[in-house]
């Protein structure tokens, strides 16, 4: 099965599940999640009309990229956890980091992001909150996000972009929807203190995006129902 029919069918549901809630689809933001994808099946994506890929590792990412970049519209995102020694080099090359989750990344980025080749647009970051997926990290309760947003608003050269998030890996729907409230909740506290500033919601894969739209997801960061057979 090809990636443009694995796509047309994620897409009708996306619609569906648009209708259901009463959102509207250009709210969403469709990531092919591409890390161990090989650039063929990338493009492939890219034909279909995906335009924002999410990686875990930097150098690989740094490599497989480093001739495709900077097609029209194209963003690369850094979905994985990154070490501070990895800071440097994550903050000049992708467009986004979405797992900010502890103050000194923030502090480490902000001290490299005006290494960017391109100074007009700033890097973008989401702050990666712990709603229950016990293998991830993540900023534990609201109170240390704040702070978080605080420092992120206050440092150079970063751009706050939302809120990130894994739900537990489990097939209890309550689990996982009761993790994206977190998120939502969060969101709308953060709209409160900081008023001025849009926060988007990434959240919702592939076993899980359906119920992450019903609960507010701006961005679906979607990897195995795009590129496996």
């Amino acid at each position: 099965m090809s990636v443009a029919v694995n796509l047309a069918k994620i897409e009708d549901r996306i619609l569906k599940t648009c209708i259901r809630a009463g959102r509207k689809r250009e709210e969403i933001t469709l990531m092919g999640v591409s890390k161990f994808v090989p650039l063929n099946l990338i493009d492939e994506a890219f034909a279909s009309g995906v335009r924002c890929f999410g990686e875990s590792r930097v150098k690989e990412a740094s490599v497989k990229f480093v001739n495709w970049k900077n097609r029209d519209g194209a963003q690369i995102h850094l979905i994985g956890s990154l070490q501070r020694n990895k800071a440097k080099n994550a903050a000049q090359f992708f467009d986004c980091i979405q797992s900010a989750d502890r103050d000194e990344l923030i502090v480490e980025l902000s001290k490299h992001a005006h290494l960017r080749a391109n100074l007009e647009k700033p890097l973008k970051v989401f702050l990666e909150m712990h709603t229950g997926e016990e293998t991830k990290s993540g900023y534990e309760n609201l109170d240390a996000l704040l702070k978080a947003a605080e420092l992120l608003l206050e440092s150079g050269n970063l751009e706050p972009a939302g809120l990130m998030t894994m739900a537990p890996w489990t097939a209890d729907t309550g689990l996982i929807r009761s993790s994206f409230r977190q998120l939502a909740k969060a969101k709308m506290e953060l709209e409160k203190r900081f008023s001025k500033t849009e926060w988007r919601l990434s959240m919702g894969m592939s076993n899980d995006f359906e119920i992450a739209i019903e609960e507010g997801s701006n961005l679906l960061r979607i990897g195995s129902a795009i590129f496996k057979d």
